[in-house]
């Protein structure tokens, strides 16, 4: 099939352009900069210069397309603002475009997020009312609102923790492990779930084009669920090192983060690490049930915890980020 890729550059979306292209796929990929499309480049990946605020781009970027994966988006920003202006807005922009070129799926890359927080021991399964406790998790229910009221069909889907090779967010775990001593908030109990992010572009893939996907908002991650304290032992141990849990009590987790976020903003910059972030970290449980996804598509993620781990952990090596 023709698809375009937004956010193609990034960890997820790079994962997806190389999966859509194993399979034969032609891929268009919206790019912001050129300089990050190596990858892109050596795939044969047609590029289109621009971003999610260049209407003219975007037209030319979505000119024969028969499917878009909207992958670009924003997970740190200053202010609700700004993550609503690339998150509903950009979102709003490219599916207008869409529509003009009569797309046949839109396929939107959300967040657990935009859900809020499972109940220990109950997986989301996408039929659940939203009560997102974050800006950013608002801003992509808002995105996703954006693309249930459009005319082009749909699918959503709300990613948990996404790591592997080329992610850099849990890279910081990973070097944290590497000491020893890794700190976990809460007292370690949280429940989780996660995807590689190449069984979640594999995944992404499998709803471009069956019927009962349509309309359907999935939770595309492994059936294993574990806690925090779990997680972090299991980095520990990809990386061959035993690894030490400081527990960091919500009081202290809140007010460092606080500060992070309060340090961040005078410096004019960006960043995950926030007061309003704790308000995701100190939850009991984000878990997801893959099993509608599997059900609708036949989609099965193929990569457990410690082998995906074990492959993050060499290649952040072998790319000297670790």
């Amino acid at each position: 099939m023709k698809a375009l890729v937004t956010g193609a550059t990034g960890f997820v979306g790079s994962h997806l352009v190389e999966a859509l292209r194993r399979r034969g796929d032609e891929v268009t990929a919206l790019v912001r900069s050129p300089a990050k499309a190596a990858l892109l480049a050596e795939l044969g990946v047609r590029q289109t210069p621009g971003d999610l605020r260049d209407g003219a781009a975007l037209d030319r970027a979505m000119d024969g397309q028969e499917v878009v994966f909207h992958v670009a988006g924003l997970i740190a920003a200053r202010s609700e603002a700004e993550f609503l202006e690339v998150n509903r807005e950009g979102t709003a922009r490219v599916l207008d475009a869409a529509s003009r070129a009569n797309v046949k799926r839109f396929v939107l890359f959300s967040s657990m997020a935009a859900a809020g927080p499972s109940t220990p021991g109950r997986p989301l399964t996408g039929s659940e009312a939203a009560h997102p406790v974050t800006a950013y998790g608002r801003s992509k229910l808002a995105g996703e609102s954006v693309v249930r009221a459009g005319r082009v069909p749909w699918t959503i889907l709300r990613a948990p923790m996404v790591y592997g090779p080329r992610d850099r967010e849990l890279l910081k775990v990973f070097r944290a492990a590497r000491t020893g001593l890794a700190p976990v908030f809460g007292d370690g109990t949280q429940e989780l779930s996660a995807v590689h992010g190449a069984d979640l572009a594999l995944a992404a893939a499998a709803c471009a084009t069956p019927e009962p996907a349509l309309g359907r908002t999935y939770y595309p991650c492994h059936p294993r669920t574990f806690t925090s304290a779990a997680f972090v032992r299991a980095v520990g141990a990809a990386l061959g090192r035993r690894v030490m849990i400081v527990r960091v009590p919500q009081s202290v987790g809140r007010l460092a983060l606080s500060l992070m976020g309060g340090a961040a903003r005078l410096a004019g910059r960006a960043t995950v690490l926030s007061a309003d972030k704790a308000n995701e970290f100190f939850e009991r449980a984000w878990t997801g049930d893959p099993t509608p996804c599997t059900r609708d598509t036949g989609w099965v993620p193929a990569i457990d915890l410690e082998p995906g781990l074990a492959e993050t952990a060499q290649w952040y090596r072998s790319a000297g980020w670790l």
